[in-house]
């Protein structure tokens, strides 16, 4: 869940004072984007994007514009612009209109949840406007704070001193800086970033921090951000129908973090536990259809509804259901292995039966219950099954799926198929979906 950009960025630091510069959303006229320009000199154009998605100006998908024209014609460039980063395409819908501010000084500013201080750590430099990363280590401070007391202006001064910060931005930015600790902590963020910050001088030489870019992220699980009433539609990234369907069932009593690696894999593999899927993930490689972390206990209903989903969209494509998790504390085996058995179950009665070989690795509470009650479920359904248990090597287990994936292709899922009396081509199937 992340905001990027000033369009909603803006409205944010309002909440809290901060300055920021002039914004107009892709529905500004003519008229509007050449007063800004009349007024300002200069604008910047932006696409928008849900969520992060990496370096936008080394990208070339920042414009510039001086005039009307030229506004307009970076507009038209930008306004459904594609950004790759890695093995993800994303789609620009819209673009902002930023005002331009002079400075002579750009500051770089972030608030996260710090795992190595284990403490909301403040990261600030007056070498602004470029990636963190690139900086030496001697210009960047990283402090981190006390949450009981918050963000105070000294640690902001002593900060800047430490890394040799030009003495005229020190005192506006303790003055503004501190602000940002009560937008990050009242409305559940796990980070924060401005950069840049750009110290705007007005007629009498003072200097008053101006944020021109934003990124935020929130903690989906924390409900202090629903305070903020967004609109939905900000955090629906563009992902399948499946993940959306998944992550609405996302709540604080067990986890739905799912996430398609391959639409044309053959091992579907509902994983519990954030190691485990690590794991699971990196070794399958190719072959997973979904990243995924079901743990934390969820309810029967839950994970009956989760595995439902994951069937409907995934069951008849795969080769193996590999149902794999460490060894749990509090994670009750039988409810989860009962709801996904009550789930398999039912999906064979409304879509018909499909060649499946059903492995599982698992430790935890109601162990041999839960494999139990699966166990069951695959003998009535006619398909072939693997139970390892708490005292198995999870790679060892990992390496048995795959194993079996590769049976599967060369000849085993055909066996499976005749043994289930299926007549319909599974081939025609998979090319169907």
């Amino acid at each position: 869940m992340q905001i990027t950009g000033m369009l909603h960025g803006a409205h944010l630091l309002d909440l809290v004072s901060f300055p920021f510069t002039e914004v107009l959303g892709p529905a500004a006229s003519e008229e509007d984007i050449k007063q800004m320009l009349d007024t300002y000199g200069l604008l910047f154009v932006k696409p928008i994007f849900k969520g992060g998605v990496g370096k936008k100006g080394k990208a070339g998908l920042i414009g510039r514009a001086t005039d009307i024209k030229s506004a307009l014609a970076e507009k038209e460039r930008l306004f459904f612009a594609e950004h790759i980063v890695g093995h993800v395409n994303t789609k620009a819908n819209g673009v902002t209109f930023e005002a331009g501010v002079p400075a002579k000084h750009e500051v770089y500013f972030s608030i996260s949840d710090s795992t190595r201080f284990r403490a909301p750590t403040m990261t600030l430099t007056h070498m602004g406007g470029m990636d963190i990363e690139e900086l030496d280590k001697t210009q960047v401070a990283m402090v981190p704070f006390d949450p009981l007391t918050g963000l105070k202006a000294f640690v902001v001064a002593n900060a800047l001193t430490e890394i040799g910060a030009p003495k005229e931005i020190i005192s506006p930015l303790m003055q503004q800086l501190p602000k940002l600790w009560e937008l990050f902590h009242n409305f559940g963020m796990t980070t924060l970033e401005l950069n840049p910050i750009r110290m705007r001088e007005d007629k009498k030489g003072r200097l008053t921090p101006v944020a021109c870019d934003f990124k935020c992220g929130f903690d989906r699980d924390d409900p202090r951000w629903l305070r903020l009433k967004l609109p939905p539609h900000l955090f629906a990234a563009d992902c399948s129908n499946f993940e959306q369907e998944i992550n609405s069932l996302r709540t604080h009593q067990g986890q739905s973090d799912v996430y398609v690696i391959n639409d044309k894999g053959t091992v579907l593999a509902p994983t519990f536990g954030g190691g485990a899927n690590s794991l699971v993930t990196e070794m399958l490689g190719d072959a997973a259809i979904i990243s995924s972390d079901f743990g934390g206990n969820p309810p029967y209903e839950k994970m009956k509804e989760v595995a439902r989903i994951c069937f409907k969209h995934w069951l008849r494509q795969a080769n193996v259901l590999f149902i794999i998790g460490g060894k749990s504390n509090n994670t009750d085996i039988f409810e989860t292995m009962r709801a996904m058995a009550d789930a398999l179950r039912e999906h064979f009665s409304a879509r018909g039966p499909t060649p499946l070989y059903v492995v599982v690795g698992r430790g935890g509470p109601n162990l041999v219950r839960g494999m139990g009650a699966l166990r069951d479920t695959c003998d009535a359904l006619g398909l072939p099954y693997r139970l390892f248990g708490f005292d198995s090597d999870i790679s060892e287990v990992i390496q048995f799926a795959k194993k079996i994936d590769r049976w599967m292709h060369d000849g085993g899922r055909d066996q499976i198929t005749q043994r289930l009396g299926i007549e319909a081509p599974v081939v025609a199937l998979r090319e169907e979906k």
